[in-house]
């Protein structure tokens, strides 16, 4: 449903297309070989990202389209914008450039990510790829000025904000998007779209104060609490914030906290669709594989949201019936008769993948979802084999 606006000017590479998002969807962490399960369509995979011809923004364009649409039914929109490396060290990939480290060889990829203030993920409305060029003797890194990414972020949103007049847009970045050029640009622009950005810079204000104590010096409007979830070597703590503002009053959603989303989201794409793994020799096929995962990264990021925000939903909007059927004859239980509540399927889904689901385990992550979700697809594929099996004797 996602690429069926696909327009690539052949109907065979349309349907290779579609063909590649649904095998990629169903096992994303598998190699592209393992994910294709023969040589016929895993040489077919490999032609399709070989074509010189190709643009990625092609392969994107339909889902763009159908992000649009979901976004014009919101009243509000955040537009997160935030860039993530890839690391190809060990790959023979033509076309890479330095990442971090000058030694370390990969790319970037910066994103324009759009979700509903519950986090509702809508869609990839952008996406910005590029290698950087080595450092030359005098120490400069030639190549365009990587800060454009932002500007250009931002200008995409504004685009967006002209087509959907009755949806308001906020560009949300962190503190590397605090720079007087983007600030500039939304002016020029007369500002289609709001921004929300964290600041970087202690700024000097027209008056001479400086921009943090100048905001500081009346009341806090209030404190928010919220819990930082533990990652790596970080436990979970509890996390005490005031807010002040000096012009307006804040709505009571923290809506810059919404950002934690794109980083949801290169994690799946990184961790669960393995992107850093992709056997390909260019890094211009690097960026048309990348085009049909970021969808894929996507699908899973919302399928997890979906779960928490819109409990009560049909599982049969998001689920094939072969599909939540699996989920519970998989964890042993009795299929029912008529589509399920999503939240249910999901934490089936989830449970697949290792969520215990005991009383005081929450709701599950993406992870547990995409691996539950590879033991779905291995399932139904087995289903349909055998239902081809079953047609076949009966004539």
């Amino acid at each position: 449903m996602e690429f069926k606006g696909i327009d690539l000017g052949d109907k065979r590479l349309n349907q290779r297309a579609i063909l590649l998002a649904e095998q990629l969807s169903g096992n994303p962490t598998a190699s592209i070989p393992q994910a294709c399960g023969g040589w016929a369509e895993t040489a077919a995979a490999y032609r399709f990202f070989a074509r010189d011809k190709l643009e990625w923004t092609d392969v994107m364009e339909p889902h763009w389209q159908c992000s649009s649409e979901r976004m014009r039914a919101c009243d509000v929109v955040l537009c997160l914008d935030d860039t993530t490396e890839l690391n190809f060290n060990a790959q023979d990939i033509a076309g890479l450039g330095p990442l971090s480290y000058e030694a370390q060889r990969g790319m970037y990829v910066h994103a324009t990510y759009a979700v509903t203030p519950q986090r509702e993920p809508l869609g990839v409305l952008n996406a910005w790829m590029w290698a950087r060029e080595r450092k030359g003797a005098d120490g400069v890194r030639g190549g365009e000025k990587e800060s454009t990414r932002w500007i250009e972020g931002y200008e995409r949103v504004a685009e967006q904000a002209a087509d959907l007049p009755g949806t308001q847009l906020v560009y949300v970045a962190d503190r590397e998007s605090d720079i007087i050029a983007l600030m500039r640009r939304a002016h020029d622009l007369g500002c289609p779209a709001d921004w929300l950005i964290r600041a970087q810079h202690n700024r000097v204000l027209p008056e001479g104060q400086r921009l943090w104590d100048h905001t500081t010096q009346a009341e806090p409007l209030g404190e928010i609490r919220f819990t930082l979830p533990g990652r790596q070597r970080q436990k979970a703590r509890e996390v005490h914030q005031q807010i002040w503002s000096r012009r307006i009053d804040l709505p009571g959603a923290q809506w810059y906290r919404a950002r934690w989303e794109v980083e949801t989201f290169f994690h799946v794409l990184k961790n669960g669709c393995r992107v850093e793994a992709l056997q390909l020799s260019t890094i211009e096929r690097i960026e048309r594989a990348l085009a049909v995962f970021m969808v894929v990264a996507w699908r899973i990021a919302r399928l997890m949201r979906l779960g928490r925000t819109c409990p009560d939903l049909d599982a049969g909007l998001l689920f094939e019936p072969d599909e939540w059927k699996a989920a519970f004859i998989l964890n042993r239980k009795t299929p029912p008769d008529t589509p399920p509540q999503l939240n249910e399927v999901v934490r089936l889904v989830a449970m697949l993948g290792g969520f215990l689901a005991r009383k005081g385990d929450g709701e599950p992550g993406v992870k547990t979802i995409w691996l539950g979700m590879q033991r779905i697809v291995d399932f139904v594929a087995g289903i349909r084999y055998m239902r081809e099996v079953e047609q076949q004797t009966c004539v």
